[in-house]
């Protein structure tokens, strides 16, 4: 029962989400939306904050499920999966006064979906950790400069397009780079 509290809760707030801003939203409207009382909600909940960081707690480790074979690009996508699917919520959040868990959540999809990408397509170089670090560094930003462009601009054109370009333009960069780091390794 419990489980199913939650997941009426997340659905209920969420759906208020994609409608409103995240100061316009309270504990009133979300428990009349999904059928339950106040008690029930704080028992599982303190605050709304607290619900909001359990939901991108929660997506963060969902999203950041890449397979073997995907591409970098693929992998962005499919961390950024539920962004794009509330993109009125991720809006919401974003312009709201905590903007620090949008923000602590996308660096944190950015830094895993980064890491593992590279943890998987590293593994045919002899590259350093602190290479591996710097690399994922870079494009760790990369992602988070392109999601935070993006709303900043209103979310105005399709930002998997503009991804999907950027990744063709520099196909290849990664496994340069990783190259690179592989033979002045070998030269020290």
């Amino acid at each position: 029962m419990t489980t199913l509290t939650k997941d009426a809760i997340k659905k209920s707030f969420l759906k208020l989400l994609n409608r409103k801003p995240l100061n316009k939203i309270t504990v009133k409207e979300i428990v009349e939306d999904c059928g339950i009382n106040r008690n029930s909600f704080y028992y599982h909940y303190s605050d709304i904050p607290a619900l909001v960081e359990e939901i991108f707690n929660e997506q963060a480790d969902q999203l950041v499920q890449l397979t073997d074979d995907a591409s970098i690009y693929e992998s962005i996508v499919i961390a950024m999966n539920f962004s794009l699917q509330n993109k009125s919520a991720m809006m919401h959040i974003y312009n709201s006064a905590n903007k620090e868990l949008f923000d602590r959540y996308l660096n944190r999809v950015a830094q895993r979906t980064v890491t593992e990408y590279i943890e998987h397509n590293a593994v045919p170089y002899n590259i350093t950790p602190e290479d591996k670090e710097a690399i994922v560094f870079y494009y760790k930003s990369l992602i988070v400069g392109f999601v935070v462009e993006w709303l900043s601009d209103g979310m105005k054109y399709d930002l998997t397009e503009k991804l999907a370009r950027v990744c063709e333009l520099f196909d290849g960069t990664l496994e340069s780079v990783m190259a690179k780091c592989e033979r002045e390794a070998e030269n020290k």
